[in-house]
């Protein structure tokens, strides 16, 4: 009984306490303010340094990510050593299974199929923004995404062998399509979710020390971490128009929504789409910047930060007459792992606003959110 009444605890904190979130942000940018700040820019770091011996070195460049997270929660990074050839390869494969695999073979992958809602997802699934499921005035989504998951053997690692799914099952989620269907798909899968998965590692470290903890704070808890990869794809507009904040988008890629786990590692194609809400609520495009990744604060980590890193609130639009591919990799600790506010963020002005809470079971609950049957 106890364990059902927390479970239940964490599916009501999980949805609302999120949704509450976004809902407010959203309503602040609908109010019309401004702002007599300057405009705001995206920060572009050159984490670089990072890789130095030079503990100097590195927590330089963390300053500049504790900054960029204390604003917006969003930025930039080039210096991350994945080489070009390695990103250009995922989104040209992206590009082959959403044009060429035949639409029967694309449902028999559904993620309708799996409980960790892996696979193949139609446009009409799931709405990234629960509030819009049943609204009259939401526009549907337009994208289109292949979703997967953490398994060992794509660990450079080779993980400690004690993953566990979102639900706490020793399975392997995962549902791939076939090598005669899409040749070399996980293989491409594979030579790009290795480097970016340490990547993500390394920026844990660089969060910890933005944090003012040990650089190693984080390492025990990402020995078989969440990472959840998607390919994206977004068709072009119909009918192209300018961002203007006085009109409702009636074409919408992906809905206004903050990214559930701990950050995200954001690859995308050339053609425009993403913006994210600025700090002053307003929608600013973010175009790619050559050769870098995007990085944003999700919302576990803005929870375990206690609020002080911020939660980047984006959706995409395409607005032009080109498609549109883009790889979110969503980066989470191990999913058994309970955690709480960091110590380093509280203080007697700041208490702890946000209850334990497992890894996984708070990530189900908001995918589980998303889906009009739930």
């Amino acid at each position: 009984m106890a364990t059902t009444t927390a479970y239940t605890a964490t599916q009501n904190e999980a949805r609302q306490a999120a949704q509450s979130y976004l809902d407010q942000r959203l309503a602040n940018g609908l109010t019309g303010r401004t702002s007599t700040a300057q405009p705001f820019t995206i920060p572009l770091i050159d984490i670089s340094p990072s890789f130095s011996p030079s503990l100097s070195a590195r927590k330089a460049v963390a300053l500049q990510i504790r900054a960029a997270c204390t604003n917006s929660g969003f930025f930039h990074i080039t210096g991350h050593g994945i080489p070009e050839e390695v990103r250009q390869e995922i989104l040209t494969m992206a590009k082959r299974f959403f044009k060429t695999l035949p639409l029967e073979k694309k449902q028999a992958l559904h993620a309708r199929h799996s409980p960790y809602f892996r696979g193949w997802e139609d446009s009409e699934y799931t709405y990234v923004n629960p509030g819009d499921i049943g609204a009259d005035d939401a526009p549907a989504e337009t994208k289109e995404g292949f979703n997967w998951g953490y398994e060992a053997g794509l660990d450079p690692t080779g993980g400690d062998g004690q993953y566990v799914e979102l639900d706490g099952k020793v399975v392997n989620g995962n549902q791939w399509p076939s090598e005669d269907d899409v040749p070399g798909f996980y293989e491409t899968i594979k030579r790009y979710y290795g480097p970016v998965l340490e990547l993500a590692r390394h920026l844990s470290r660089l969060f910890a020390l933005s944090l003012e903890l040990d650089e190693h704070y984080f390492d025990e808890m990402l020995t078989h971490p969440g990472g959840f990869g998607r390919l994206m794809y977004y068709p072009a507009a119909k009918n192209p128009q300018p961002l203007d904040p006085e009109v409702k988008d009636k074409e919408i890629g992906l809905g206004a929504h903050s990214d559930y786990d701990c950050f995200t590692i954001l690859l995308c194609s050339a053609a425009p789409g993403l913006e994210i809400l600025s700090p002053e609520d307003r929608w600013v495009p973010a175009p790619a910047v050559e050769g870098s990744f995007i990085i944003n604060v999700a919302d576990f980590l803005m929870r375990w930060t206690n609020g002080v890193y911020k939660s980047t609130v984006h959706r995409v639009v395409n607005r032009t007459r080109d498609e549109r591919y883009s790889v979110p990799f969503f980066f989470s600790i191990n999913y058994d792992q309970t955690v709480e506010t960091l110590p380093s963020c509280i203080t007697p002005d700041n208490p702890s606003r946000y209850p334990p809470v497992k890894a996984g079971e708070y990530i189900l609950e908001r995918l589980r959110a998303t889906t009009k049957d739930t």
